[in-house]
């Protein structure tokens, strides 16, 4: 089972990054761009046939890995 994980900065949570890329766009000339939040994505191909323990493992992944669960965000989406 393939999957796409991503990984996003939850709300609240300052995003530098993002600030940076923002401020980037501006000084390429890309005016109104009010926020800009930036995240990772991965891609999962597992071995696993049956979609819901694909699934689950998937998410134990992010819970123990993948993300941080305190700050980060995922969302977990079938190939």
């Amino acid at each position: 089972m393939k999957y796409r994980i991503f990984v996003t900065l939850k709300p609240g949570v300052l995003d530098p990054q993002g600030e940076a890329i923002r401020h980037a766009l501006g000084a390429l000339g890309f005016d109104g761009v009010n926020s800009v939040r930036q995240g990772k994505m991965i891609e999962l191909d597992l071995a696993e046939t049956d979609a819901a323990k694909a699934e689950t493992i998937a998410r134990e992944m992010c819970e123990r890995l993948l993300a941080n669960t305190v700050i980060e965000k995922f969302q977990i989406e079938p190939v």
